[in-house]
């Protein structure tokens, strides 16, 4: 970095940050799921300093805000264990799920307390809409009675209270159940094994008949081979969807019976892998036009469409856009951009103009000057392809470093695998960049934002394509001269710690890492997963067991012999995604060995951590863990983790390190 007036020279890594961890974990909220109903807009914050509820907040059309949802509530759904589409509003009305029993709850406008609406027993709800007509609600239901894996149903759900009723069964998966505007038909989305809902879905269409159930329904959409998300029904009665059927998510509407009508094609992605529920990236304005957000070249775009053609990107301050919302009364969506936390925006309806924030998922000011800005980086990787990633460099006015260091790099391999690097704003990453620590954030193969082909890389190559892909990364960076080659940590959550894991057993080019709730065992992990991603194995690697031996082949477990350097392993001990036991594995097999490494795990996180003292717990040992890695001394007053051996590790690799030529090509 430059040296500005008044530096002090001091060692990257050491450097003191005005971003201090309780910034990171003090008042700060996860934002999602928007909502409008009529002057209202509604979302969820998830509170870490409450144990990590979801709280349902309303803005009021005066500006003010208020809590609906009193604790114990926890507004969330666990459908597909992953969620999403947790509650609506209609006429002020608010029927949610409440995470600790999985009940649907109605909350009307003035009352004291939500009240149940659906009986207790093993069944979870999402994806909700209302059919007031009938005086119900539909919504996607989970039963998990029984030893058999979950059943999934679209069920009808009396308002008053009372048993649902079965619309749509069948299928493995069902998805998106969407009333037409007249209330006279339903659209809804299904899928079966091995598929995901980003591989093959089928849109179908019918009629209610009087007594409220569904006649025969029609295959409108999908098939093998052909991706539809997100069908939405225009104010004209006109269904809409997103298809992949080009090779980019695009958006199409259904005419003359049926056939599929492309609206403004384009090489970009209208939509992301449906890992939860309601994803929403446009809508229809009031002169007939569509509001959408896009994703190219790495960010989001808004456009404002019109049938037939692309009106071009509105110049907005945003560079990622979640969960859009319109109606004529107004635009929500979350929204990010590098130099500011995710935020409650709000567009104009007609103009789609930035109109204000209503709420910052942080009230913590960070000094500009301090926020490392993202650059956008493409990179050559195995079998003369290309890659992607976000590079963030050592940012702190108030220091440099010695002449001639470089920093430490950590490289983030993201989970999924098919999310894609943000350039939101991120406080996990500033911490490190402002305490001189590098970060560069991969879309390897596999990643969203592409097109189908990039996305499709994975398939079969799953610990191949993305362990290249995050070396490649790093290794550009070392060759550019941005890095140290012999401080490169690689760092991934879930599928993102299966890649950390499998660099560090499969290749030699980091010296640490650090996984959060990765996978170590793919066999275990087929054997012990949840229906939604109990085949998604079959495509990253192939059926099991006729695959068996190449699950074994590509499993770290089976490789830490090869793992000679520090990892750093946390683990929540109700994680229902990738069960604690994958991360206990690895840790006993690393203290078999000597290996230096951590292993903390958390009571009462799941897959992810929500509570403000795992937070902070995660941010400390990371920060004291690389410290001791690298050799440099961070300036927290933090709890140094454990890493027995970590000295004598670092003297024999002082000894024996090799020269950065070697480094670069190693693996």
């Amino acid at each position: 970095m430059i040296d500005g007036p008044g530096s002090t020279v001091s060692p990257y890594g050491s450097w003191r940050s005005q971003i201090r961890i309780d910034d990171v974990v003090a008042d700060v909220a996860r934002l999602a799921e928007p909502w409008i109903d009529g002057d209202d807009v509604f979302w969820i914050e998830g509170r870490a300093n409450d144990g990590g509820r979801n709280v349902l907040v309303r803005a009021a059309a005066d500006g003010s805000t208020a809590d609906l949802t009193p604790a114990p509530f926890n507004v969330r759904t666990r459908v597909h264990e992953y969620g999403g589409g947790s509650y609506v509003v209609v006429g002020g009305m608010v029927v949610f799920s409440n995470f600790a029993d999985g009940r649907l709850y109605r909350l009307d406008p003035g009352a004291d307390a939500p009240v149940p609406m659906t009986p207790e027993g093993p069944w979870r709800y999402a994806d909700l809409r209302p059919d007031l007509a009938r005086r119900r609600f539909v919504a996607v239901r989970e039963d998990h009675e029984g030893p058999a894996e979950p059943v999934n149903t679209i069920v009808a759900i009396p308002l008053d209270g009372g048993d649902p009723g079965v619309l749509v069964k069948g299928p493995d998966f069902v998805s998106s159940p969407r009333l037409s505007p007249d209330g006279s038909m339903l659209a809804w989305l299904e899928w079966d094994h091995p598929d995901m809902p980003w591989d093959s879905t089928r849109l179908h269409v019918a009629s209610f008949a009087t007594d409220g159930t569904l006649g025969e329904a029609s295959l409108v959409a999908g098939g093998p081979d052909e991706a539809i998300v997100q069908p939405e029904w225009s104010p004209d009665g006109t269904l809409h969807l997103i298809s992949d059927r080009t090779g980019w998510w695009n958006l199409y509407r259904i005419v003359d019976g049926p056939r599929l009508e492309p609206i403004a094609a384009t090489e970009a992605e209208f939509a992301d892998p449906a890992w939860i529920f309601d994803r929403s990236t446009y809508g229809f304005l009031p002169d007939g036009a569509i509001a959408a957000v896009a994703r190219r070249a790495g960010r989001d775009h808004l456009y404002r469409i019109e049938p037939g053609r692309l009106l071009g990107e509105l110049e907005i301050p945003f560079t990622e856009l979640d969960s859009l919302r319109v109606t004529p009364a107004g635009i929500v969506a979350l929204a990010g951009s590098p130099g500011d936390p995710s935020v409650i925006a709000r567009f104009d309806p007609v103009t789609l103009a930035p109109a204000g924030v209503l709420r910052r998922s942080s009230s913590v000011t960070i000094d500009p000057s301090t926020i490392s800005m993202p650059e956008s980086i493409e990179f050559p990787t195995t079998g003369g392809r290309t890659a992607f990633a976000l590079y963030y460099p050592p940012t702190n006015p108030a220091f440099v470093a010695p002449d001639g260091e470089k920093p430490a790099l950590v490289v983030i391999s993201h989970g999924g695998p098919t999310s894609n690097a943000s350039s939101a704003l991120d406080p996990a990453k500033q911490l490190l960049t402002s305490r001189g620590i590098a970060v560069v954030d991969v879309d390897y193969g596999g990643s969203t934002g592409y097109g189908r082909d990039y996305r499709r890389r994975l398939e079969g190559e799953w610990g191949v394509v993305d362990v290249d892909d995050v070396i490649a990364a790093a290794r550009f960076l070392v060759e550019r001269g941005d890095v140290d080659p012999d401080r490169l940590a690689v760092q991934g959550g879930s599928a993102g710690g299966y890649t950390t894991l499998a660099a560090l057993a499969f290749r030699d080019v980091f010296a640490a890492g650090i996984s959060l709730f990765g996978v170590a065992d793919l066999e275990l992990l087929e054997k012990d997963t949840h229906k939604f991603e109990s085949r998604y194995n079959t495509r990253l690697l192939g059926p099991y067991p006729q695959s068996a031996a190449l699950y074994r082949e590509r499993s770290p477990i089976h490789a830490v012999d090869a793992i000679s350097v520090p990892v750093l392993i946390l683990q929540g001990l109700e994680d229902k995604v990738v069960p604690p036991e994958q991360a206990e594995l690895i840790a006993a097999a690393l203290a078999d060995r000597g290996i230096p490494h951590a292993y903390i795990a958390f009571e009462g996180e799941g897959h992810g951590f929500r509570g403000a003292a795992a937070i902070r717990r995660m941010y400390e040992a990371e920060l004291s863990f690389l410290g001791q890695v690298f050799g440099f001394e961070p300036d927290d007053a933090i709890e140094p983790v454990e890493l027995p051996g970590v000295e004598a590790w670092r003297e024999r690799r002082a000894s024996h390190r090799s020269t950065p030529t070697e480094a670069t090509s190693a693996g």
